[in-house]
C-alpha cells in the first residue's frame, strides 16, 4: 500500500493557511507543507498593495487569538503592518520550512484504494492523507469583459494587483468600480492625477471610519498588561458581534444605521445631484457596509467626476459610459471585486467515484467538509462568511475543526473520514431556512448569492455559535474507513 508523503497539504499562505500550519504544529503534526502560488506568503496582505490599503475590522480583532499583537499603530491597520504580522506568525511558530512558494495548486484526485490525495502543483505532484484548502475568498480578481478593452492602448490593472510601475501623476485615470478597495485608493490618487473618472454601477452605504493612531504609551500598556489586552480585544468583539441580530433577525432596526450613513453622506456632500447619485436604493447591510472618512470629499474635487450607470465600451484611449458620454483615459484601474463563487471550484478536485467538488452546488458541512471528498477540509468554505465581524474568528474555528479531524485520523489509524450526505443536506437546509429573514435576502444584488440566487456565502448566526458547532470533530456524522 502506498504511504502518502505528508499528513496534510495546506493550500494557501494567507491567514487561513498560516493558522492551519500553526495548529498542526501545536497538535504535534510536523509532516505537512503549505503551498503558495505567489512568491511570498501573506495572501491578501501580500497581493494587495494599492495606496491606502487597510483592514476594515479593528486590528486587535483582526489577528489570531494565539498570536496577539500589542504593537498595532492604528485601530485599523494598513497593509504593511498586516503583512508584517503574517511574517511574525511564520517566524514565531516555525512555519518557514513548511512553505513552498511560487507553487500553484492545480488540482487533486482522491485515491480510493489507498485513502489519500494526489495533489497536482506547478512544481510536481504530492501525496497526502489530508488536504486543507485555504486559498482565500478574495484571491481571484474579477475583471469585466468590456467591449473594446483589448484595444485600449494605456495600462490597465486590477486594484488587487496594483502596477506600481505606472506613474499616475498628471494622467487621466478611469476607475471602474466603487467598492471596498476603490474607496480607499481613490482619495490617495485623486490629488496626483489630472483627471479622475469614477464609474459607478451601484452606490454603496458608507459609514464614518472610527480610525485613530495608537500611541506608544497605549501600545506599551497593552504589551505589558495581558488582561488589559484581552479586555480590549473582547470589547471590540462584543461591539462588532452586537451587529449580528440587526442583519439576521431584526433587519427593520437597520433603519438607524442607515440614517447615520445618510447623515454621513449629507455632511460631506453638499451638491444635491451628487448626493442623489451616491445614495443607494437598497437596504443597509444587503451589500457589505463600507467605512471611509475621505472618499466623499475626494469626489468633490474639481478634477474628479462620478459617472453613473457603468461602462458601455472602451476605445483605444477613452471610455464610453452607459449614458453615451465619451471620456478620454490614459489608465484604467479596475476595482471590480472578486470572483468569490469561482474560487471554490477554480481547480479540478475529484473525490470518491470521480465526483467533482462543488460541480452541482456550493454546499458543505460546517463550511469545512463535503460529501464524497474524504479527508478534504475547506477553510472559509460555503456559508462561513460574515457581514458583521472578523473573519479571523471564523478561520480559527474552521481550522480547529479540521485539525481535530486530522488528529482523529492519525490517533485511530483511519484511512479516511467522509461526511454523510444526509448530514450535509440537513445542515444546509437549516442554514437556508435561517437566512430567509436576513437582510441579504432583501433583493439587492450582492456576491453572497450564487447564479441561482441562493446565499452560499453568509453564516446565519453569531460567530460564537459557529465556534460551538466546530468545537470538536463529530465523527458520528462521518463515514469512517479504517
Amino acid at each position: 500500500m502506498t504511504v502518502p508523503q505528508f499528513d496534510a497539504v495546506i493550500i494557501g499562505s494567507g491567514f487561513g493557511g498560516l493558522c492551519a500550519g500553526v495548529r498542526l504544529k501545536q497538535a504535534g503534526i510536523d509532516n505537512f507543507v503549505i503551498l503558495e502560488k505567489d512568491k511570498q506568503f501573506g495572501g491578501t496582505w501580500w497581493a494587495n498593495t494599492y495606496p491606502g490599503c487597510a483592514v476594515d475590522i479593528p486590528s486587535h480583532l483582526y489577528s489570531f487569538s494565539f498570536a496577539p499583537n500589542p504593537h498595532w499603530t492604528r485601530r485599523f491597520a494598513g497593509q504593511g503592518e498586516l503583512l508584517d504580522y503574517t511574517g511574525s506568525v511564520v517566524r514565531d511558530f516555525g512555519l518557514a520550512p513548511h512553505l513552498r512558494l511560487s507553487t500553484a495548486y492545480q488540482g487533486a484526485q482522491f485515491d480510493e484504494a489507498g485513502g489519500y490525495w494526489t495533489v497536482r502543483t506547478s512544481a510536481g505532484t504530492l501525496t497526502a492523507r489530508s488536504v486543507i484548502s485555504a486559498p482565500g475568498a478574495l484571491s481571484r480578481a474579477a475583471i469585466p469583459a468590456l467591449p473594446g478593452l483589448d484595444g485600449f492602448t494605456g495600462p490597465t490593472f486590477h486594484s488587487s494587483r496594483w502596477d506600481h510601475t505606472v506613474d499616475l501623476c498628471g494622467k487621466r485615470v478611469a476607475v471602474v468600480g466603487n467598492g471596498a478597495s476603490a474607496i480607499q485608493f481613490i482619495p490617495e490618487i485623486a490629488p496626483l492625477v489630472a483627471q479622475l473618472d469614477v464609474y459607478q454601477r451601484t452606490p454603496q452605504w458608507i459609514m464614518p471610519r472610527p480610525d485613530r493612531m495608537i500611541g506608544p504609551r497605549e501600545r506599551s500598556l497593552l504589551a505589558r498588561v495581558a488582561p488589559l489586552r484581552l479586555a480590549y480585544r473582547a470589547l471590540n468583539y462584543l461591539l462588532y458581534e452586537s451587529r449580528a441580530p440587526l442583519y439576521l433577525y431584526t433587519p427593520r432596526m437597520l433603519a438607524l444605521p442607515q440614517w447615520l450613513a445618510r447623515r454621513h453622506l449629507h455632511s460631506q456632500i453638499a451638491d444635491p445631484l451628487l448626493r442623489r447619485q451616491l445614495t443607494p436604493d437598497y437596504k443597509f447591510g444587503c451589500k457589505r457596509v463600507l467605512m471611509a472618512n475621505d472618499f466623499y470629499p475626494a469626489l468633490t474635487r474639481s478634477n474628479v467626476k462620478l459617472i453613473t450607470g457603468g461602462v458601455k465600451q472602451v476605445s483605444a484611449s477613452a471610455i464610453v459610459s452607459e449614458g453615451g458620454a465619451e471620456r478620454a483615459a490614459d489608465v484604467i484601474i479596475f476595482a471590480t471585486g472578486f470572483e468569490v463563487e469561482r474560487v471554490l471550484h477554480a481547480v479540478e478536485v475529484r473525490g470518491r467515484g470521480g465526483k467533482r467538488m462543488f460541480a452541482d452546488s456550493l454546499e458543505a458541512y460546517k463550511g469545512c467538509t463535503v460529501a464524497g471528498f474524504p479527508n478534504y477540509f475547506t477553510i472559509v468554505g460555503p456559508n462561513t462568511g460574515l457581514g458583521h465581524s472578523s473573519m479571523i474568528y471564523m478561520i480559527e474555528s474552521s481550522v480547529n475543526y479540521a485539525v481535530d479531524a486530522i488528529k482523529t485520523i492519525r490517533a485511530r489509524k483511519l484511512q479516511s473520514v467522509e461526511v454523510k450526505d444526509e448530514v450535509q443536506r440537513t445542515w444546509n437546509a437549516t442554514l437556508q431556512r435561517k437566512l430567509r429573514g436576513g437582510v441579504w435576502s432583501s433583493g439587492c444584488k450582492n456576491w453572497y448569492l450564487d447564479s441561482h440566487g441562493r446565499n452560499y456565502a453568509i453564516w446565519p448566526g453569531f460567530t460564537f455559535t459557529y465556534r460551538w458547532a466546530t468545537r470538536r470533530f463529530d465523527i458520528g456524522n462521518y463515514i469512517v474507513r479504517p
